[in-house]
């Protein structure tokens, strides 16, 4: 079971924290694709957190469930209107399974990397192919490794520097994995707060999918499906399952 990094206090201020991903126009360019490929069926989000896409996915008449490791966050999410039509399971998305089958399972910004090794990461796409129905679509939005930009012999690559946040990337590239650390400032205290995580080329997580059944249907650098090029520092991609 990987840890519960996300609790009652990191749960509380999680929304502000991450205010940048709560904009309208980024909502709505996630929930516009998604739910595209929920096609009237249900979703299932892993790692669901405090709702900010499975709640607008469900006012758009999407029955949707999610699988969370953090009591913490379910609690901040059970606080907000409309959260009754989400069922919530607390579990390990790598392994935790709930009832039913889905037309569509999605992991979005970066939680796929909360998974710290490879064979956890195995398992969550396993995981989702479980959980979908025969032409159901699993669908995941992840960081490009900024390695490109680590000169060499260097680990550190900065990543914001807004106010009242700075955050840096520290990367073990012989081990594949990264300590994302955040700086937050507000009410007269810096707060520091570190995240580790696993990452992985597109080409590592397109042949998780296939161990698991699954085939590419598209990859895109974003939610507006922008074209992914080498340059892309994300990507949103689709399998289905056939």
């Amino acid at each position: 079971m990987p840890e519960d990094r996300y609790d009652a206090r990191i749960a509380a201020a999680y929304d502000a924290w991450m205010a940048d991903q709560f904009r309208p126009e980024v909502v709505s360019a996630t929930v516009d694709f998604l739910s595209e490929y929920a096609d009237d069926g249900r979703a299932l989000e892993f790692a669901v957190g405090t709702g900010r896409i499975a709640l607008p996915l469900s006012r758009r008449g999407v029955d949707v469930s999610g699988i969370e490791l953090s009591p913490a966050m379910v609690e901040q999410l059970r606080a907000k209107h409309g959260s009754e039509a989400i069922d919530v399971t607390i579990g390990d998305m790598a392994t935790t399974r709930v009832g039913g089958t889905f037309m569509l399972v999605y992991l979005v910004f970066n939680t796929i990397m909360n998974l710290q090794t490879q064979d956890e990461q195995v398992a969550c796409f396993q995981n989702a192919a479980d959980h979908l129905e025969p032409g159901g679509h699993f669908v995941i939005e992840v960081i490009v490794p900024a390695l490109q930009r680590l000169p060499l012999g260097e680990t550190l690559v900065a990543f914001d520097a807004s106010d009242g946040h700075a955050g840096v990337d520290r990367y073990d590239v012989v081990n594949q994995t990264l300590v994302s650390r955040h700086y937050f400032v507000g009410d007269g205290e810096v707060l520091q707060e570190d995240s580790p995580h696993r990452y992985a080329y597109p080409a590592e997580y397109d042949l998780m999918a296939k161990m698991a059944g699954l085939s590419l249907v598209g990859r895109w650098a974003d939610w507006q499906r922008e074209p992914f090029t080498a340059t892309s520092p994300s990507h949103v991609s689709v399998w289905v399952k056939p």
